[in-house]
């Protein structure tokens, strides 16, 4: 049994690489407010927060009729099964990583105090903090690699393209299951795949004696993805490192021009069946987005609302969205509503009292602007409902054009901050 475990006492995030979460350009030169809200992040985690990894080599690894079988469990991934089948993989390595429980409970405090500077520096540090400690283990795993003469190949993990994330449960069962040491930290997760605490991350490295084939095929290569500059096995540049600002700055504005009907400057507000404020206060308590490395994004929104009988019983239900990268439009490639794992009160509407297969077949087969981009919500115009229950379809189309009008709010008040930003540095050159 081979692990790999511990609880990092001090996390050295680059700078470089926050300041990139943060969503400012790569050669912008923070000033002022920026600045002190680096530091105080820093400041705060160093002194409290908890981070920590954990790594073990799987025992078996089984690539046959299309299936990743690991230790005996299946996982259904093409892209991770042809990448393990294309670089003739012998193992892989499991990897669970957290920023720890602490840094989500203050950034929810700061939220509260209403100090949103502070809870959006505060959080987008949570996720640099787990972006550094899959690096650093990347890193390491590359130099234990060496001394058996094998090569790591790119992680991949539950919620990237062609791996649902609803599988995260298993993985992390998995990962914890088998082990002579325990999960240095708390995580959870939940069955909509979304983890506890929030900025963690699991992960499966592919290990490789073929290294020559890693070599020649650019997409097996690691390298180029990891920011561990001084690395001595580093096979290739890394690409975001050296990738020109003005690109970025093109890149931004070709963006919002797909989020946007049109793009002037400054760049306009769309138009929201909803007021803006309540549509900001849903981004900040209601939806997690979260970003895969190939630019995918996965949405999640808890909505809230009432039966329309036994005397308003309340109702929690789950959307899961997955958007196509940002370049792209952010295109709406898949969809789901569940009750939220917790929640019973669905069951005390008067639709599932009549017909509770019905009722689910109904909300099942409604897809809503799939495979459109997200910015065609704004054209969209359902039948208006009040109510807060599920039982007609007006009331159901109607909660979807409030989740895709809470994202459309978010990924545009996103690309805005990047493209004031990217405005200003190209002034100041």
């Amino acid at each position: 049994m081979i692990e790999f475990a511990h609880t990092a006492q001090e996390v050295d995030v680059s700078p470089l690489e926050y300041q990139r979460l943060l969503g400012y350009p790569r050669d912008f030169v923070l000033e002022e407010r920026a600045l002190e809200l680096v530091a105080s992040s820093r400041a705060w985690y160093a002194e409290h927060g908890r981070p920590w990894v954990y790594a073990r080599l799987a025992e078996s690894l089984d690539l046959a009729d299309g299936a990743v079988c690991i230790d005996g469990e299946p996982f259904v991934s093409e892209r991770l099964h042809e990448t393990l089948h294309q670089a003739d993989a012998e193992s892989v390595i499991l990897v669970a990583a957290s920023a720890g429980p602490e840094l989500e409970r203050q950034s929810q405090l700061l939220w509260e105090e209403e100090k949103p500077d502070e809870f959006f520096f505060l959080d987008v540090y949570g996720s640099a903090v787990v972006e550094h400690l899959l690096t650093m283990k990347g890193a390491e795993l590359c130099a234990w690699a060496e001394t058996r003469d094998e090569a790591i190949l790119p992680h991949y993990s539950p919620g990237y393209p062609e791996w649902d994330v609803a599988q995260q449960p298993q993985l992390l069962s998995l990962i914890g299951r088998d082990g002579r040491q325990r999960l240095p930290g708390f995580l959870e997760a939940m069955d909509s795949g979304m983890l506890r605490p929030k900025k963690s991350l699991l992960a499966v490295f592919g290990v490789t004696r073929q290294r020559d084939r890693v070599a020649r095929l650019t997409d097996l290569s690691p390298c180029e993805g990891c920011s561990y500059l001084p690395c001595q096995y580093r096979r290739a540049p890394f690409v975001r490192a050296t990738r020109p600002l003005d690109r970025e700055v093109e890149q931004t504005k070709q963006v919002l021009s797909q989020l946007l009907p049109e793009v002037h400057n400054p760049v306009p507000s769309p138009h929201y069946s909803v007021h803006p404020k309540a549509l900001a206060r849903w981004a900040a308590n209601r939806l997690e987005l979260t970003t895969c490395r190939n630019g995918t994004i996965y949405a999640k929104f808890r909505y809230e609302g009432t039966t329309c009988s036994n005397l308003g019983r309340r109702i929690l239900c789950d959307y899961h969205i997955t958007l196509g990268p940002r370049e792209e439009g952010y295109t709406i490639s898949s969809l789901s509503c569940t009750p939220a794992p917790s929640d019973e009160g669905y069951t005390s509407m008067c639709s599932y009292l009549e017909d509770a297969a019905r009722l689910q077949e109904s909300i099942d087969r409604e897809q809503p602007l799939l495979g459109e981009p997200l910015r065609r919500v704004l054209d969209w115009d359902p039948p208006q409902s009040t109510a807060g229950c599920y039982c007609e379809r007006s009331d159901r189309l109607r909660k979807w054009q409030l989740v895709f009008e809470t994202i459309h709010f978010a990924l545009v008040e996103r690309e805005q901050r990047a493209h004031q930003l990217t405005s200003l540095s190209m002034e100041s050159k």
